[in-house]
């Protein structure tokens, strides 16, 4: 028999841990004396806490390793529930994985919406759109319903989005209760139409662009500027408009307004 200060140097815990798995039940001493309440151990209790560390060098926890000197009557029985906690482990890296691509995307995001701000000179630009596949819900509401069918495509169709939220108007004035739009992402190829919602190839072309930095009831200010703009040119423009959300709400906090990044697009008749 082994005093708790001789098992404690034998199997490399101390005397602080060895009570605590004596509590949680996991290495219970061979004897533990009424009066002095001193433990003592044998060699059965030895080759236990030679499972134990081996199991802790594993990184399972107490309630793990106790599952398992429960479940686990010899050798094969250990092999088999390893086996499948290497399962458990391979999913949760694969979920890990997924979580840090995703942390990557924000970080991502916000860098560039903090470069566009910084370089925007709120200037109307000329530019040529390319053709973009979307997936988009057509809905009529308030303007601030929209959000609802960002919803529904992020359900829809989360894993193939590939770029950012954007907004079609076609409407050619504003409406206070009955706007004509259609929430969208551009979409990778294998995003498939589902009830209510359109996965299409939206057109490009030349349009005239303003990036827009506030919040979004001050996106009129931004459309004075670029409407003005397309009448000293002479231009005639083509619906639907877009708003593209480059910096807005994020998925964990909403952000300050005054950041918010907006890029208001209007396609031009050639």
């Amino acid at each position: 028999m082994f005093t708790i200060g001789q098992f404690s140097r034998i199997s490399g815990f101390t005397v602080k841990t060895l009570r605590f798995y004596h509590e949680k039940g996991i290495l219970v001493p061979r004897y533990v004396d009424d009066e002095t309440s001193y433990r003592y151990y044998d060699a059965a209790g030895v080759e236990r806490a030679r499972v134990i560390a081996q199991l802790r060098a594993f990184d399972f926890s107490v309630a793990e390793i106790s599952e398992i000197l429960e479940s686990c009557d010899d050798e094969s029985d250990l092999v088999a529930y390893l086996d499948r906690q290497r399962g458990v482990l391979q999913q949760r890296i694969r979920d890990q994985r997924k979580m840090l691509k995703q942390l990557d995307s924000i970080i991502t995001s916000e860098r560039e919406a903090r470069i566009m701000a910084d370089s925007s000179t709120s200037q109307v630009e000329e530019k040529t759109l390319e053709t973009v596949r979307i997936a988009g819900v057509r809905m009529k509401g308030k303007y601030c319903e929209c959000g609802k069918g960002f919803g529904k495509l992020g359900r829809a169709v989360g894993r193939f989005i590939a770029g950012k939220p954007m907004n079609l108007y076609y409407d050619c004035e504003y409406k206070e209760d009955d706007a004509d739009m259609e929430p969208c992402f551009p979409v990778k190829p294998a995003a498939k139409e589902k009830p209510g919602i359109s996965v299409r190839d939206l057109p490009g072309g030349r349009c005239v662009s303003l990036m827009h930095l506030g919040p979004y009831d001050e996106l009129g200010r931004s459309y004075e500027k670029l409407f003005a703009y397309v009448e000293e040119k002479g231009y005639k423009t083509l619906l639907p408009s877009r708003e593209v959300y480059i910096k807005g709400p994020g998925m964990i906090f909403r952000g300050n307004p005054k950041k918010y990044l907006t890029e208001i697009q209007v396609l031009l008749e050639e």
